[in-house]
């Protein structure tokens, strides 16, 4: 059995990704698991960059491989904003998942529709030794001016897939996890985690 360590505290992540791996001989760790608690400044200028600094970070701290990712939603009639920035997307650092979505459909309102979109992820999985690989998922959509759903997080119930006439947040939890950006990236990285230098040890 592979152990994989999540690098992040997101619960609905890691929900996300027992669920896609759920067939493989790995199992994906909490840091709360093991008694982790890192806080790592997502200091890059690309999703690669933040992804590896937390999956790095979390490796070097366990020992274990660890898997580290950064998504954003980018809207092309914002120039690809809010991108990088979509977790901290609004004046208030306070804000919650509500405030970001009401803040995009402001800035989106005196353009016309449709307001194209896409999420992208790049999932970093790192190596105690210092390996690293890399992957990318994108699932392309649209923003719409109405909320609908009561699934998922973050900009999912605002973003709407047109072949399904759903938006993310209306999809089952076997849907999304085919569908979304962050599981087509993680079902990219499937052969590399199967590999059989594929290994961690956490450290004593």
């Amino acid at each position: 059995m592979i152990k994989l360590l999540l690098a992040s505290q997101n619960s609905g992540k890691l929900r996300e990704m027992q669920f896609i791996l759920r067939d493989l001989p790995i199992q994906i760790i909490a840091p709360a698991d093991i008694g982790i608690h890192l806080e790592v400044e997502e200091t890059g200028k690309t999703y690669a960059e933040n992804s590896a600094l937390k999956a790095k970070a979390y490796a070097k701290a366990s020992g274990l491989l660890s898997l580290g990712d950064d998504s954003g939603l980018e809207v092309d009639a914002l120039n690809g904003k809010p991108g990088l920035y979509s977790a901290r997307y609004a004046p208030n650092p306070d804000a919650t998942d509500a405030d970001r979505r009401a803040f995009l459909l402001e800035n989106l309102r005196a353009i016309s529709r449709p307001w194209t979109a896409c999420f992208r992820a790049t999932i970093a999985i790192a190596h105690p030794d210092g390996k690293i690989h890399f992957t990318e998922g994108v699932c392309e959509g649209e923003i719409i001016p109405q909320e609908r759903g009561a699934g998922g997080f973050g900009y999912d119930p605002v973003f709407y897939l047109p072949e399904l006439g759903r938006t993310m947040a209306e999809l089952s939890e076997e849907e999304k996890n085919r569908l979304s950006h962050r599981a087509k990236a993680l079902e990219k990285a499937k052969s590399f985690l199967l590999k059989p230098s594929t290994t961690g040890k956490p450290k004593a």
